[in-house]
C-alpha cells in the first residue's frame, strides 16, 4: 500500500506547487506585482477563483476548459504547467526516494519550471529565482552525497565564467549581445545544484536543441540571423536530461569516445 501511497502523494504535491507556480509565472515578470495577494482571478473578468475552482488539473476538466465566472477558456498553459511539475516530483521520487536530496531537487526543479516559461513568454530570467538558487545550490552540497562542494563550487564558478566568456567574446566579435546576463546566472545556478561534470553536457545539449528550434524560428519568423529565441529554455531542458539520466548519459559518451 505505502508503494502506491508515496508516488501518489509525490504526484500530488507536484501538482499543487504547479499551481502556485502558475502564479509566479504569470506575475513575477510584472514589475511591482505579489505573487501572494491579491487571491487567484480570472484574468479576463478578474472574478475571484474559489477553492474548489481551483484545484490542480481537476478543476480544469470539471469546468471544460472555461470560467464560471465569465465563461471565457482556460488557457491550456495552467494545467500544463501543473501536469509537469507533477511528473517532475513524480520522477524525483523515484529517482531519489524519501530523502533530502528529494526536497532539495524538488525546489530546484521548480524553480526552473518557472524560469521556462518566463524566458519563453518574456525572454527574461528573473534574478529572484536564479541568483538565491546559486548559493542554495552550493549549501545543499554540504548535505547531499550526491553533491560535493568542491563539485558545486567548480559548477559555479565554470558555469557562469564559461558563459561570460563566451557573450563577452560574442560582442566583441559583433558588437551586439548574443546572451544575456541571465543565462550566466542561470548555468551558474545549474552548476550549483548539479556539479561541474554536469556542464559539458548541458551545453553541448543545449546549444543542439538551441540550433534546432533557431533553424526553425529563422524559417518561421522570416528574418535569417536576426531571429530571437530564449536560450534558458534549452538550458533548462538539458539539465533535466542530467539530473534524471547522468548513469545513461555517461555511457553514451564512452561509447561514442572511446
Amino acid at each position: 500500500m505505502l508503494a502506491l501511497i508515496l508516488p501518489g502523494a509525490a504526484l500530488v504535491l507536484g501538482a499543487v506547487v504547479g499551481s502556485f507556480l502558475n502564479v509566479v509565472i504569470v506575475r513575477l515578470p510584472q514589475e511591482g506585482k505579489s505573487i501572494a495577494w491579491p487571491a487567484s482571478h480570472c484574468p479576463r473578468c478578474q472574478a475571484p477563483i474559489r477553492w474548489y475552482d481551483n484545484l490542480p488539473l481537476v478543476s480544469f476538466i470539471l469546468l471544460g476548459r472555461r470560467c464560471r465566472a465569465c465563461r471565457q477558456p482556460i488557457s491550456w498553459r495552467y494545467p500544463l504547467v501543473e501536469l509537469l511539475m507533477a511528473l517532475l516530483s513524480l520522477a524525483l521520487f523515484h529517482r531519489f526516494g524519501l530523502t533530502p536530496a528529494f526536497g532539495v531537487y524538488f525546489i530546484f526543479c521548480a524553480a526552473l519550471l518557472a524560469i521556462f516559461f518566463i524566458d519563453y513568454d518574456h525572454q527574461i530570467i528573473p534574478d529572484l529565482i536564479s541568483l538565491p538558487g546559486i548559493p542554495l545550490g552550493f549549501a545543499a552540497a554540504f548535505f547531499l552525497p550526491q553533491l560535493s562542494w568542491q563539485a558545486s563550487g567548480l559548477g559555479i564558478l565554470l558555469g557562469g565564467g564559461t558563459f561570460y566568456l563566451v557573450a563577452l567574446g560574442y560582442y566583441l566579435v559583433t558588437k551586439r549581445e548574443g546572451m544575456g546576463g541571465g543565462d550566466i546566472k542561470l548555468l551558474a545556478m545549474l552548476g550549483a545544484f548539479l556539479g561541474w561534470q554536469a556542464l559539458p553536457f548541458t551545453i553541448l545539449a543545449s546549444s543542439v536543441l538551441g540550433l534546432i528550434a533557431g533553424i526553425g524560428a529563422m524559417l518561421r519568423q522570416g528574418k535569417g540571423g536576426q531571429s530571437v529565441i530564449p536560450y534558458g529554455p534549452f538550458l533548462i531542458v538539458a539539465a533535466w536530461l542530467w539530473l534524471f539520466f547522468p548513469g545513461q548519459i555517461i555511457i553514451l559518451y564512452l561509447y561514442l569516445f572511446r
